[in-house]
């Protein structure tokens, strides 16, 4: 792809840094890679029959995302939508969906406080994690933001 498209080429060896990965024979090779935004800038170049239904999505998810910044409520019916496909019963939505609710305010009431985001929003989610579950969110997750005294 890079020798048939001199752009392409330049941009995926511009943009697309060597990563050591292992191969299928389980040696370490510098191979390239890219994020997600990188890989979908990637696919819509390629100039080919079988691109053209993913180029199709991307457009459609374009014009979604361009929709909802026009009325953000689009997002809200989307993300019901999405945990309906999902298998999640109306009751389970209802409750995830107050419980953003919920993480909202606090963080507005946090940031009211002069609460500063990251390891302060970090420390106060574990307290909180701890009081309901008594276990701190580092014992539930392997995040690597929450340092490790708490």
């Amino acid at each position: 792809m890079r020798k048939r498209d001199v752009l392409l080429g330049s941009y995926i060896g511009t943009n697309c840094p060597q990563v050591v990965m292992p191969t299928a024979s389980g040696k370490m090779r510098k191979t390239l890679a890219a994020d997600t935004e990188q890989l979908l800038l990637i696919i819509q170049s390629i100039p080919s029959p079988k691109a053209e239904p993913f180029n199709l999505w991307l457009a459609m998810v374009g014009r979604e995302r361009l929709d909802e910044t026009i009325d953000p409520e689009l997002t809200i019916d989307r993300a019901l939508e999405t945990y309906l496909r999902k298998g999640y019963s109306r009751e389970w939505i209802n409750q995830r969906l107050q419980a953003v609710q919920v993480r909202k305010e606090l963080t507005d009431e946090w940031q009211d406080r002069g609460v500063r985001e990251g390891s302060e929003y970090a420390i106060l989610t574990d307290e909180i994690t701890r009081a309901w579950a008594g276990l701190g969110t580092r014992s539930r997750s392997p995040c690597k933001s929450i340092p490790a005294s708490l």
